[in-house]
């Protein structure tokens, strides 16, 4: 009679030994799923707030109001010949002198 249990009893701790490896390996993949699904949403959250960040300054300023003033669009156009090297720093003096006076 022992002859029979002892080979049923062997089985029994085989199996429950391997049952209970194959439970911890699931586990450990259950885990290790929860984790990387846990990091893709924090890099997906991230890749989204770089993207509102960036969107704002690609975007063109809003341009200004229609109603400008003359004499600043003259000193601006003034100040761009200037800089551009078509006047020199006397005509460019004179010039403002002018439109100021």
């Amino acid at each position: 009679m022992f002859r029979r249990r002892r080979p049923l009893l062997r089985a029994a701790v085989v199996g429950g030994g391997a049952y209970m490896a194959g439970r911890a390996t699931a586990n450990r993949a259950n885990d290790q799923q929860y984790q990387d699904s846990a990091q893709d949403q924090r890099i997906s959250d991230l890749e989204q707030q770089q993207a509102q960040a960036q969107v704002p300054a690609q975007q063109p300023a809003p341009p200004q109001a229609a109603a400008s003033n003359p004499l600043l669009d003259q000193l601006n156009q003034l100040a761009a010949l200037h800089q551009s090297g078509a006047l020199t720093d006397d005509e460019f003096a004179s010039a403002k002198a002018k439109l100021l006076a």
